[in-house]
């Protein structure tokens, strides 16, 4: 009998396949298309404490290898979440992550404490969020910011918090470090790459935000890196993401250190692709005479 089971702060997952926050919905939309129950997690859509309305269109682009978004977080709000996105995602035998997102503390605060009766499982604080109070930089880019609002999440918080880095800075390890330091249950890594494209036809920028999100299998091999890097500097478990297509690629991230990997921009070209991966580390593990995937986590030192 293989087990397949990871376990991340207490919360065990019948798998280590996720979806990653932004791709997936609240998984209602892809419900025709992937059986949620065979999920690890729905990780949801960012959560704000107000609707936000996001940026202005065009905002995806199709690159080589990827895509670009500047979506801006439109989300709408933590009040219709609750009364509507919940109660769907509880039909299902999965695992509920919520994605956070917010501009200041107490914004995150704000949704961290509406969440702590919820029936969700973990919290993902999605802190490549511009802190409005601090001239706009990222929380995800200044190591004390990242250390001060996982302290205040994790007080606020009822359940376990997944700390989501940006790999927009110099050094992922040192990020990764404050957040530990800050109480973080569990990293996740990466978010997108900052990237740009434009129409060289309209001689314009090809999303109105000028730049945006880079995701998908150009990213991978960044991906890895720092999750391998992140596994080696840190005590606490790792959901490792980006460019994750095949049951291949969530292997080597695994390999690399994660306990479980998220799968984003795969998604969109293919929406069954989860249950694809799922049955492919199962059979990874079957012809690799391997009876328990924790045996991959890290393997590669």
């Amino acid at each position: 009998m293989i087990n397949t089971k990871v376990k991340i702060a207490g919360v065990e997952f019948k798998n280590p396949v996720m979806v990653a926050s932004g791709t997936f919905g609240s998984g209602e939309e892809f419900s025709e298309f992937a059986d949620l129950n065979r999920l690890g997690a729905v990780v949801t859509k960012g959560v704000a404490n107000v609707p936000w309305p996001g940026n202005p269109t065009p905002r995806i682009a199709e690159v080589r290898s990827g895509m670009l978004n500047a979506i801006g977080l439109q989300n709408p709000g933590i009040d219709l979440f609750t009364a509507r996105d919940i109660p769907f995602l509880k039909q299902y035998d999965t695992k509920i992550i919520v994605n956070v997102c917010g501009k200041s503390e107490e914004d995150y605060c704000e949704v961290v404490e509406r969440l702590a009766n919820q029936p969700v499982d973990m919290l993902e604080i999605n802190i490549s969020c511009p802190n409005v109070k601090e001239g706009g930089i990222a929380f995800g880019q200044d190591p004390k910011a990242v250390e001060a609002i996982t302290k205040v999440c994790k007080k606020a918080a009822k359940q376990p918090i997944i700390m989501k880095l940006s790999p927009n800075v110099t050094d992922i390890t040192v990020m990764a470090k404050a957040a530990e330091a800050g109480g973080a249950d569990a990293l996740s890594l990466i978010n997108t790459l900052t990237g740009m494209k434009i129409d060289i036809n309209r001689r314009t920028f090809a999303i109105a935000n000028k730049t945006g999100g880079l995701s998908g299998p150009a990213i991978h091999p960044v991906a890895v890196r720092m999750v391998w890097q992140t596994a080696n500097a840190v005590n606490i478990p790792i959901i490792g993401m980006g460019g994750i297509c095949s049951a291949e690629d969530a292997v080597e991230m695994i390999l690399a250190g994660a306990t479980a990997v998220s799968v984003g921009t795969a998604n969109f070209s293919n929406p069954a692709v989860t249950m694809e991966i799922v049955d492919g580390i199962e059979r990874y593990l079957e012809d690799s005479g391997i009876r328990d995937v924790r045996e991959l986590i890290g393997a590669v030192r």
